[in-house]
């Protein structure tokens, strides 16, 4: 395994990409963005689901990418998220992208497509083969419509240029098989914030959060405390997450981070089309949980 396996353990944020009223990238904000989080995770994830890569354009992914590069006081790790379900199609794309400065490419799993193992374990030598960096799978069988078995992560892990799996698929018993069959240093990370730290008790090495772009400190804290065996810490710090997590998805995905977000004054709550803004019923239930969280002394330490 790569080197890149001991930079990406610990607290990844899936990072929204803030809109302006007009819909356009809002780079002061994303600007922002990665100060504030980068004062408590362990690197980023740009591009995935949380920041709206399946609305954003070739040119602005690009355009993104390289911002994220040129504002990395820090020099945190950039995961890039690449994924499709046209496997020849996202090799151009890879072959097409600067990937210089990133330390790794997340890949979802092809969906639509439902294809069988044998396709999926395919599809991924494929993309493994043709990326100049690291690969990490990305399983989230809820979008998807199709799970990446372990079986087929264990195998795939065989493969030099892939490197670890965020998988939320929820199923113990998957993450089990994977942590006891997959070579040393391969990488199970939690595609689930409050699965987390359970997770860590088997094996896992962290998480991509969605969490973290509102408290990365306190939930980098959280993971920290997890990885160094001390789960009665990490699990009272994940309590103080439970309320406000389950709110965050009601209405999709990143709508609920993205209008907290906007409450700590990082950014707006604009999304772009087939999403839309929050319910007032939902912005009343946030803004009270919210509230509730600024109160205690673990989480206001995160938050601006």
């Amino acid at each position: 395994m790569t080197d890149v396996t001991t930079v990406l353990c610990g607290t990844g944020v899936a990072l929204v990409t803030p809109f302006d009223a007009n819909g356009q990238i809002d780079f002061a904000a994303l600007h922002k963005l990665l100060a504030f989080t980068a004062e408590g995770v362990d690197y980023w994830v740009v591009n995935g689901t949380t920041g709206e890569s399946a609305v954003l354009l070739k040119g602005e992914q690009k355009k993104l990418l390289a911002f994220v590069k040129e504002n990395n006081p820090k020099n945190l790790p950039i995961v890039w998220g690449m994924g499709g379900n046209h496997t020849q199609e996202l090799i151009a794309q890879i072959k097409d992208t600067d990937l210089s400065g990133v330390a790794a490419i997340l890949s979802v799993s092809p969906y639509y497509n439902k294809p069988s193992q044998e396709g999926i374990y395919r599809h991924y030598v494929a993309v493994a083969d043709a990326s100049p960096v690291p690969v990490l799978l990305y399983n989230v069988p809820s979008r998807t419509g199709s799970n990446v078995t372990g079986a087929t992560t264990v195998r795939l892990a065989a493969h030099p240029n892939i490197i670890g799996t965020k998988d939320a698929s929820g199923d113990f018993e998957q993450y089990t098989y994977i942590a006891k069959n997959a070579p040393d240093g391969f990488l199970l990370i939690s595609g689930d914030d409050m699965l987390t730290v359970p997770l860590i008790s088997i094996g896992g090495k962290g998480v991509i959060s969605v969490l973290a772009n509102a408290f990365p400190v306190t939930f980098a804290q959280m993971t920290r405390l997890a990885l160094q065996g001390n789960f009665a810490d990490a699990a009272q710090l994940m309590y103080g997450f439970a309320d406000i997590n389950s709110l965050l998805y009601k209405e999709g995905n990143p709508t609920g981070i993205k209008y907290v977000l906007s409450r700590l004054g990082i950014c707006e709550p604009h999304l772009r089309l087939p999403n839309v803004l929050p319910s007032e019923k939902l912005c009343r239930q946030l803004d009270e949980i919210l509230a509730l969280l600024m109160k205690t002394t673990q989480l206001t330490s995160s938050t601006v």
